[in-house]
């Protein structure tokens, strides 16, 4: 039996797990739910979204399956979720993205797996605001060590890219190419720019690489990767990238399966592992029991694969195949018209995938 920290999360956070806790249960393995709360009604009960009893549960099971959780507006909270990655070290995010027969998408036969970098870059935290003394002293320390002059009404971020960071992420990327025999690596950047973030980011790969003469290795700068993955999918497998590019692209590559509703997700560390949907907490539709639930389904479907549960995670992944390619028992989003009044609920088509599991 595995013991799960599972964390609802809010708006339509409760209903995708409660559907996904089912389904996960119905293919015969074992689990015990740590249920830990967090979100917008933690944090008006208790003062913070992300209470250090949601840190301590994960830290115990190591494993955790999260709903989409709102961060308050307003508030001076930091994301829930760069705040659990950066707490955790979960340097890695994990996106598979692929077509399923039944989905509308304007491609085919579409298996990428995206590798963001998740603690490093623009997304450090590293901030200094327009007009503070900070900026100000920075600003001048900047003119003095460079040529540059910044402009007094600037804000300013800060992009670290370090080799230790680069060196784990692009191992993780051709570790898990090995692992699931896939073909190519290919790391992604703007080194022609920014040479000594970006560039060192392509060297690392490049050296990396070099130890993993079993799997093609290529790379490309990023505004070209995203026409590429456009007009050419099929040439590309496992694709590396820093932290913002990263952001950027797996969204282009959840668009090309059909959008965020089939798109899972997993940050993962050396020691603990967070599943989770891609999408945010929908807040409008919380409590109508009519959200896709898939992403989240699918997000299950990788922590089965992360416990060594292939045979459950192959089942319920041809299980949810099955469903979305008959296209009789899915919700409203994957119907020809998003009014079709034979769409299903969102636990009508959980319990549509158990029964194809049996």
């Amino acid at each position: 039996m595995y013991t799960i920290t599972l964390i609802p999360g809010d708006g339509i956070g409760p209903e995708i797990t409660e559907a996904t806790r089912k389904v996960l249960e119905a293919t015969g393995v074992l689990f015990r739910w740590d249920v830990q709360n967090a979100g917008l009604d933690v944090y008006e009960r208790e003062g913070t979204p992300l209470p250090e009893r949601v840190f301590e549960s994960i830290r115990k099971n190591k494993v955790a399956l999260k709903g989409p959780i709102t961060t308050p507006v307003g508030t001076g909270f930091r994301s829930v979720n760069v705040t659990l990655r950066q707490t955790l070290d979960l340097y890695c995010c994990l996106r598979p993205s692929k077509t399923f027969k039944g989905i509308r998408s304007m491609f085919q036969d579409i298996d990428l797996v995206i590798v963001r970098e998740n603690t490093e870059d623009l997304y450090a935290g590293i901030e200094f605001e327009k007009g503070s003394e900070k900026t100000r002293r920075l600003i001048q320390l900047i003119g003095d060590l460079t040529d540059k002059t910044i402009r007094v009404d600037a804000g300013i971020s800060i992009k670290p890219i370090s080799v230790f960071g680069t060196e784990r992420i692009v191992r993780f990327a051709f570790e898990y190419a090995r692992r699931n025999k896939r073909r190519k690596v290919t790391a992604v950047h703007k080194a022609n720019i920014m040479k000594y973030t970006d560039g060192l980011f392509l060297d690392v790969a490049r050296r990396v690489a070099s130890l993993y003469p079993d799997i093609e290795f290529e790379d490309r700068i990023v505004d070209n990767m995203c026409m590429q993955l456009v007009l050419k999918p099929e040439l590309y497998d496992v694709i590396v990238l820093p932290n913002l590019y990263g952001d950027i692209v797996s969204d282009l590559a959840a668009g090309l399966i059909g959008g965020l509703g089939v798109a899972p997700g997993a940050n993962l560390g050396e020691e603990y592992a967070v599943f989770e949907p891609v999408h945010g907490s929908a807040p409008k539709y919380k409590g109508l029991n009519k959200v896709n639930p898939l992403a989240m389904i699918l997000s299950g479907v990788m922590m089965l694969r992360h416990l060594g549960e292939f045979s459950a995670a192959d089942r319920l992944e041809r299980a949810v195949a099955a469903v979305v390619a008959e296209g009789k028992d899915v919700t409203y989003d994957l119907k020809p018209r998003p009014d079709d009044p034979s769409a299903a609920t969102t636990m009508s088509m959980a319990n549509a995938i158990i029964a194809r599991l049996a």
